[in-house]
């Protein structure tokens, strides 16, 4: 039982989750909208928070440590330069969580995560 547990597993190893989340990241900020299952989600939901969190301060700093999660230039450029200025005046909150439909396949709840 994962009673008061801290984090979801989403039955991966621990590189592979870091690895999901990462991708998953990249992927969000990217394209602003992104459609996963509802658990990848809500874990997604305060790994992407954090970062942004990270990223409004703007600076030098702020690259660095954005990067060092994301290893991606192009996402790590366009979250701290485009979309962080956007919610300057937001303390936390950063993403919505829309439940969409049942997978087919495995009758998983799948949702889209999208900045606001």
């Amino acid at each position: 039982m994962r009673h008061k547990h801290g984090y979801r597993k989403l039955g991966r190893t621990s590189s592979h989750r870091k690895a999901l989340l990462k991708n998953m990241a990249i992927a969000l900020i990217m394209n602003e909208k992104i459609e996963t299952t509802v658990a990848k989600a809500k874990t997604l939901r305060s790994y992407i928070e954090k970062l942004i969190t990270k990223a409004k301060a703007g600076d030098f700093n702020a690259h660095r440590e954005v990067y060092a999660y994301l290893q991606d230039k192009a996402a790590t450029k366009k979250l701290v330069e485009e979309l962080a200025p956007r919610y300057n005046e937001r303390n936390g909150g950063y993403t919505r969580i829309v439940r969409t439909r049942i997978r087919r396949g495995d009758a998983a709840p799948m949702a889209f995560i999208e900045l606001v």
